[in-house]
């Protein structure tokens, strides 16, 4: 009889409150042993200095949280961005990384309003080259995340990201959500051709009728034929919760302690659905 698999619990500290403090208090009682950084104190997680980081890192040690990953803004901004602008951002994911003790780092593939795709392609190629280069010199690895609006938010052009740039420091952080929000059946259309690179999974559902965002397994994002297909692939990572239940914009979103305890028992019923242990 082999071990029922086991996928460590995350989710973005800032959607439940700005303080650290409590932000671990609400994990922990939802059974997450990880949390995903984003931003504490209201301060963007590229922007906290060595002292704060120095801070955040004691508390976490104190509570017993790992970091899952740095939820950094990089590539959220104009493609038209010299390249050196958002190096020197990451620089400062980096720092975090380091700081905090994680190896992740989520990053975004620009954007490129009132553009073609296929007119920005080779700009994002040189930009996704130019982090992805930064990232193997640091020993770290960048997840993309498949947000709405950028160049990476259909399976077809982030494909073409992750194998044009061709670096074993770029992977993928998987969200079912985001997809719906781009007219995208995530599991029928995406799945089969990105599960190799994909590193991590971000948890959020929305409907396909209007794009609202809901507790995982209550919309069109095909959660479960998602977890199922991890679990059966043995995937052993993070799942990181991002309710987006109360407001979200483009730089994040919020869900306050209750709405992001709902998000994660819908999640963790899912998990039971299937035979995989969060911890």
């Amino acid at each position: 009889m082999t071990d029922q698999p086991t996928w460590e619990l995350s989710g973005f500290g800032d959607e439940i409150d700005a303080d650290p403090a409590i932000q671990v208090a609400v994990l922990q009682a939802l059974g997450a042993s990880a949390i995903e950084v984003r931003s504490a104190w209201g301060v963007n997680v590229v922007d906290l200095d060595e002292d704060q980081l120095a801070g955040l890192h004691r508390l976490f040690e104190e509570r017993g949280q790992t970091v899952s990953a740095i939820a950094s803004p990089i590539g959220k901004v104009p493609v038209d961005e010299p390249v050196e602008h958002e190096v020197g951002r990451l620089g400062r994911a980096i720092a975090a990384a380091h700081a905090l003790r994680t190896t992740n780092i989520r990053i975004f593939s620009f954007y490129f309003e009132g553009r073609a795709p296929e007119d920005v392609r080779d700009d994002v190629l040189v930009r996704m080259r130019a982090l992805a280069d930064l990232a193997e010199r640091e020993g770290v690895t960048l997840l993309h995340e498949n947000e709405k609006d950028i160049y990476g938010d259909v399976p077809d052009r982030v494909l073409d990201i992750v194998e044009s740039v061709g670096s074993g420091a770029l992977r993928l952080a998987w969200d079912n959500a985001n997809y719906v929000q781009c007219g995208v059946r995530p599991f029928t259309d995406g799945w089969e051709r990105l599960a190799p690179y994909v590193d991590y999974l971000q948890v959020k559902d929305a409907l396909a009728a209007d794009a609202s965002v809901v507790p995982a397994g209550e919309g069109d994002g095909e959660l479960l034929e998602t977890l199922t297909a991890l679990r059966d692939a043995g995937y052993a990572g993070y799942a990181s919760l991002e309710p987006h239940l109360s407001d979200f914009t483009s730089l994040g979103g919020f869900s306050g302690p209750a709405a992001f305890g709902r998000a994660g028992r819908a999640f963790r019923s899912l998990t039971d659905q299937i035979g995989v242990t969060l911890r």
